[in-house]
């Protein structure tokens, strides 16, 4: 990386580093509940460039293209309807993409909703930027509360580097003086590997699910030891309350305490989230959810299958979004021990 970049941040070491240049604005720990619909997908369904195609063909990919943001604005009316009957306007977001809802963003923005913005590239194993050395103009130009990235990151893979100095690059951006504040939103995918899987078949005394959080929470020293700083963790695959509490002293150490951690859901369905809610919620430090076609893709198939009206669509999205806050909330009020 070039070394005016590394300059700008002191080099953080996993313990004992001196944070106080960062933490001073280092953070976000307020009520967060992001309804997810950044999906990408292509509709192209091949890997030409369009002015390759057929006129037919051409006809067809620019039907399915507004069939998906037709279907992104289903999932914002859904976000809308659910802050009508009830969800604070303070604490409710949308994570859109520009390519398909560019108009959703702007909306929300003059709506006073949070916003946040995609900035990685789709359907790609390691972490780069989807508009290149360009994503800075894009940032600017929607002005999102949140800049989101999701990164696969597996603690000793041979990625890591490459994708850490980048992740670096997005966060002193987004830290830099002398520019509107816009928070960085780090969503962490950490897969077991096969050799750790293999050492749990073989020893049959640890399950995935307990090896993962340590993966994580290895992964969140590794990438803040590369000086990758964001301000809301959000991660999935945690199921016990005391590994969502070793997780919040990995965000938080060495002066980092106002850093947020939010839960994902890692592709899960809508029941295995709303446990994850239950387990995660009443541990200061997680501040919200971000959740995504666990909610919206069964009402979008009835959409889109034509057995459901636009309307009805929304209001089932707005119901379900609204019910997941609701599980939220009320877990936060109890004094779990």
């Amino acid at each position: 990386m070039d070394p005016a970049r590394r300059s700008a941040w002191k080099q953080i070491p996993f313990h004992g580093c001196e944070m106080s240049s960062v933490t001073s604005y280092l953070g976000f720990d307020s009520p967060l509940y992001i309804l997810s619909f950044d999906q990408r997908r292509s509709p192209l369904g091949v890997a030409v460039p369009e002015e390759m195609l057929t006129p037919e063909q051409m006809g067809a990919i620019e039907s399915a293209k507004s069939q998906i943001a037709l279907a992104k604005y289903i999932i914002y009316d859904g976000f809308r309807a659910a802050v009508t009957a009830g969800v604070p306007q303070s604490k409710a977001g949308v994570l859109v993409d520009e390519r398909f809802g560019a108009d959703i963003l702007r909306d929300a923005v003059a709506c006073g909703y949070h916003t946040a913005y995609p900035v990685e590239k789709v359907r790609h194993d390691e972490f780069d930027f989807e508009y290149g050395k360009d994503f800075s103009k894009h940032i600017e130009d929607f002005q999102p509360t949140f800049c989101h990235a999701q990164v696969r990151y597996s603690p000793r893979g041979d990625r890591n580097r490459r994708q850490s100095d980048r992740l670096k690059i997005l966060s002193d951006y987004l830290h830099g003086t002398g520019r509107r504040r816009t928070f960085f939103m780090l969503e962490l995918l950490v897969p077991a590997e096969k050799v750790q899987l293999a050492r749990i078949d073989e020893s049959r005394s640890t399950s995935e699910s307990e090896i993962r959080p340590q993966l994580i929470i290895q992964a969140v020293h590794e990438l803040q030891g590369a000086g990758v700083e964001p301000d809301v963790w959000q991660i999935a695959g945690i199921n016990c309350r005391d590994d969502y509490k070793k997780l919040i002293v990995a965000v938080r150490c060495d002066g980092r305490e106002k850093v947020g951690c939010i839960i994902g859901d890692g592709g899960h369905d809508e029941k295995s989230i709303r446990e994850a809610l239950i387990t995660g919620a009443s541990v200061p430090g997680i501040v919200g959810f971000a959740v995504g076609p666990s909610l919206f893709a069964e009402p979008l198939t009835q959409w889109g299958t034509r057995r459901t009206a636009h309307k009805t669509a929304a209001t089932e999205i707005a119901q379900r979004y609204k019910a997941l806050v609701t599980i939220f909330e009320s877990r936060q009020l109890q004094d779990v021990v």
